[in-house]
């Protein structure tokens, strides 16, 4: 049996330690809960009232003469003329979308644009003077403070659940294949609808935009990023689409044979195997072959699939770089200059 030591920590009557400091009175208690509940309270009235649920329809949907939209999912304005956020996954394919606000008016709404790789979207809807969600800057988050997550899950209109942060730069794969990186990890309970809805800290700002939950794990819970967020919003409201780079290759992820890697003495025993080229593409003019296996770009390593991904950004657009890559056990180098993607790009 454990015994303590009355001299280091006081027990109480009920021969539970009590720990140095203001002691925990029930009269405590109350300030401390009062004052979570207040933190929560204030920020679901300050974002509250710009959360939307969204009613998406699909092609499919007449059939069923106009009944119930294919899919349901959240958003929010963040700017007093109608432009909002949601997750591209709520919106895909949708023929019609109709959005509800927190004051019970409903409106059409119009796509802006969507990225299926951030697996964010924006949408419009024609009205003027609504309430707008702020943004906090989400490269401050700290893990355990407090979030707050807003939306429509399974119909609940403005359902608020509660957590902390539990984990911040995950990395998650979007439903096109590329994955998002930055990605915030919480316990703040998600369900089906409350894509799209955002992810708040105490101050009322928006830290992220709700995208995911893995079943049947509880309590794990996945977020886009507010600075990402707020990026990729701004190049669908410029451009319909977010600009970015591509050098038309289809590959793969390979470990390099380890005599190569000790011979070139790479940094890393993996690369990309190249398996087609697009021809007239960027890799086909610089002569890039299948079977070739790619090591780097733009002087920076490539281990996979993702870090070519994560180089091939707007900045690469028309950009004369070097491609590092073995070909037939020789290393070489070529000049290569990315194009611009288009949507029907291949994501190499």
């Amino acid at each position: 049996m454990t015994h303590i030591n009355p001299h280091v920590f006081p027990v109480s009557d009920n021969n539970f330690p009590v720990l140095p400091g203001r002691p925990i009175t029930p009269e405590r208690d109350g300030e401390l809960l009062d004052a979570y509940s207040q933190a929560v309270s204030q920020a679901v009235e300050a974002v509250g009232p710009s959360v939307v649920n969204i009613e998406v329809f699909h092609a499919s949907d007449a059939s069923r003469g106009g009944g119930a939209g294919g899919s349901r999912g959240s958003g929010f304005l963040f700017t007093p003329d109608g432009f909002l956020l949601t997750n591209s996954h709520v919106v895909k394919d949708g023929v019609k979308i109709k959005v509800t606000t927190a004051d019970g008016r409903h409106f059409p709404a119009m796509l802006i644009g969507d990225d299926p790789h951030t697996d964010l979207a924006v949408l419009r809807i024609d009205a003027s003077g609504v309430p707008a969600a702020v943004f906090g800057d989400s490269s401050r988050l700290k893990v355990g403070q407090v979030a707050i997550a807003i939306g429509s899950p399974l119909g609940f209109y403005a359902t608020v659940t509660a957590g902390v942060v539990s984990a911040l730069a995950r990395s998650f794969r979007s439903g096109s294949g590329r994955l998002i990186d930055g990605v915030i990890q919480t316990d703040a309970a998600l369900n089906p609808g409350n894509s799209g809805g955002p992810l708040v800290n105490s101050a009322g700002q928006v830290i992220g935009v709700n995208t995911a939950v893995i079943l049947p794990a509880q309590g794990i819970c996945f977020a886009i990023s507010a600075n990402l967020a707020q990026f990729v919003a701004s190049q669908l409201m410029r451009c319909g689409r977010v600009k970015r780079s591509y050098i038309g290759v289809a590959a793969r992820n390979i470990l390099l044979p380890r005599r190569l890697v000790q011979f070139y003495k790479l940094p890393h025993d993996t690369g990309l195997a190249v398996q087609a080229v697009e021809p007239g593409g960027p890799a086909d003019r610089a002569g890039i072959l299948p079977g070739d296996i790619i090591l780097g770009l733009d002087r920076k390593d490539i281990n996979g699939i993702d870090d070519l991904h994560r180089l091939l950004t707007e900045d690469m657009i028309g950009k004369h770089t070097a491609v590092k890559l073995i070909r037939q056990h020789d290393l070489a180098y070529l000049l290569i200059t990315p194009d611009a993607a288009q949507v029907d790009n291949p994501p190499g």
